[in-house]
């Protein structure tokens, strides 16, 4: 069984995703890592739980070596809408970040380096609707330029050195969970304001159509490809998503479930961000090489949502 270390464990996709790999391949096979304290959940999990700044190379190293790690899966990053607030910040996590990752993946000839990637890669040039998987990337935040970054630097070093490098241009992410400081936040935040006050004040304009994915579609996702027979992969870096869809759109389906919710409208600079990202993706080439196969249609996305949020907040929604 090989061995993993999580950077950024504790994000929102990090507390679904170490739970899983736990089950899928065992507590003494995983490493978790962050800047903070281990979260309480983790403790209740027996995590094997380390702090770690990802800027720190040396700590990083000591990790690698003191555990025996075969494959990094770096999820350490500062998201769209932090970073537009402090792009110093995410300029050092981000990139010298990744670079740390990358060159202690190279210099310890690790088994793979997978690192997401984001719709955020992509800009106001790039065609957004039904974005291709390859295709002009200019993006206008600082989060976006570092996925492209990331993206060129892990196809450089696969052709350099041959290091094994795989990433997904994730989506909005949609779980239960509390996001961590994205433009397409609003998607989570929506099913929490409906539920305990029959109200949301958008942040989003109400035509402004993103894709997403439910969680349990993301982790899909991440373990299909971290496994994937390395002959089959033309490509280092895959769109996925599961659908597509407006403030306006999702509001209306809630609305179906919660008659007396109420939206309201009032856009700020995500939705500046949001407008020059693609409306929706073309996955076909992830389809193709590695047989990618969303779970999560919109209509099962809503009823998951809303009886997760109502259990995780102990307020029912019916």
């Amino acid at each position: 069984m090989k061995k993993y270390l999580v950077t950024g464990s504790y994000g929102q996709i990090g507390m679904d995703l170490i739970p899983a790999m736990l089950e899928r391949y065992g507590k003494e096979n995983i490493v978790a890592t962050g800047r903070k304290k281990i979260p309480k959940e983790f403790k209740e999990l027996d995590v094997i739980y380390n702090r770690l700044d990802i800027r720190d190379q040396y700590g990083l190293r000591r990790l690698l070596v003191d555990y025996d790690i075969d494959i990094i899966i770096h999820n350490a990053s500062v998201l769209s809408a932090t970073g537009e607030r402090n792009p110093q910040l995410a300029h050092s996590i981000n990139f010298e970040g990744f670079y740390n990752a990358l060159e202690a993946t190279r210099e310890l000839k690790l088994e793979q380096l997978f690192a997401p990637s984001s719709i955020a890669a992509f800009g106001p040039t790039t065609p957004l609707d039904n974005t291709p998987n390859t295709t002009i990337m200019e993006p206008t935040s600082i989060y976006g330029i570092s996925k492209v970054y990331t993206e060129l630097m892990g196809n450089y070093y696969k052709q350099k050195y041959d290091l094994n490098f795989r990433s997904l241009r994730y989506p909005g992410v949609l779980s239960p969970e509390e996001p961590g400081g994205g433009t397409t936040d609003y998607a989570i935040w929506i099913f929490y304001e409906a539920i305990k006050n029959k109200k949301y004040e958008c942040f989003l304009g109400p035509d402004v159509e993103l894709p997403m994915m439910m969680m349990s579609d993301c982790l899909k996702s991440t373990f299909d490809l971290i496994e994937a027979p390395e002959e089959k992969l033309k490509h280092r870096t895959f769109n996925v998503t599961g659908m597509s869809f407006t403030p306006e759109v999702l509001a209306n389906a809630i609305k179906e479930y919660i008659p007396d919710f109420e939206i309201t409208y009032k856009p700020d600079f995500r939705d500046d961000i949001a407008r020059t990202w693609p409306h929706s993706l073309d996955d076909s080439t992830a389809r193709e090489e590695w047989g990618w196969d969303p779970e999560y249609p919109f209509d099962k996305m809503v009823t998951a949502m809303l009886d997760g949020v109502s259990e995780k907040l102990g307020i029912p929604y019916k």
